[in-house]
C-alpha cells in the first residue's frame, strides 16, 4: 500500500476518528463500528461521500446500486455526485411490481435481496456503495444480481471494511474500494 497524500490521510483520519466503538452489538462479543456520528457531521459525510465516489469519478458509472438500509444513505449521494441513476437493492418483499431475486447464505441461514426486473440492463455500467464491507456475502449477492439483469459492475465502494473478515477474497475480480480498513 502506497503512502497517502498528507491532505487525504488527515480526511480519511477525521473520518475513522468519528466511527465509534459499540460493545456487544447487536450480541455479546462483536464490537460493532457505529457510523452515526460520522453522519451526523455534514463536513465529515460530505468528505464520506466525495471520496466513495471519486475512485469512480472517470469510470462510465451509468447507475449507483446500494443495499438496504444504510447502504441507501451512501448510494443515492453518490449517485448524484457521479450524475447516475440509482438502484435500491432490497430484502425481499420490499420491492412492488416484478423483481429478480438471488438467495446466498448466512452464518445462521439464508437471506434473499430483490432487485427491480426492469431496473438494469446490458450496457449498464454500475458501482455498488455499502456502508460496511464485512464477510463479503452480501456484496456478492448484489453483483450477482446486477450481472443476472445484464450490468457491467464497475466496482464496489465501502465506507468501511473489516479486514479480518476476509470479505474482499468474495470478490475477486472486482475493483474494491474502501475509505476505511479495520
Amino acid at each position: 500500500m502506497t503512502p497517502l497524500e498528507p491532505a487525504l490521510q488527515a480526511e480519511l483520519d477525521l473520518l475513522r476518528a468519528s466511527i465509534r466503538d459499540v460493545p456487544d452489538f447487536p450480541k455479546t462479543g462483536i464490537l460493532f463500528k457505529d457510523i452515526t456520528p460520522l453522519l451526523q457531521t455534514p463536513k465529515l459525510f460530505r468528505l464520506s461521500i466525495d471520496h466513495l465516489a471519486e475512485a469512480f469519478q472517470n469510470k462510465g458509472v451509468t447507475h449507483v446500486a446500494s443495499v438496504e438500509s444504510r447502504g441507501f444513505i451512501f448510494g443515492a449521494p453518490v449517485a448524484y455526485k457521479l450524475n447516475a441513476g440509482y438502484v435500491p437493492i432490497r430484502k425481499k418483499g420490499k420491492l412492488p411490481g416484478k423483481t429478480i431475486s438471488y438467495t446466498y447464505d448466512l452464518e445462521y441461514g439464508t437471506d434473499t435481496l430483490e432487485l427491480h426486473a426492469d431496473a438494469l440492463g446490458p450496457g449498464t455500467n454500475v458501482l455498488l456503495i455499502d456502508d460496511v464491507l464485512a464477510t463479503g456475502g452480501t456484496a456478492f449477492a448484489c453483483t450477482q444480481l446486477l450481472k443476472k439483469l445484464g450490468a457491467q459492475v464497475a466496482g464496489l465502494s465501502f465506507v468501511i471494511e473489516l479486514d479480518f473478515l476476509h470479505g474482499r477474497d468474495k470478490l475477486h475480480g472486482y475493483q474494491v474500494t474502501s475509505l476505511l480498513r479495520f
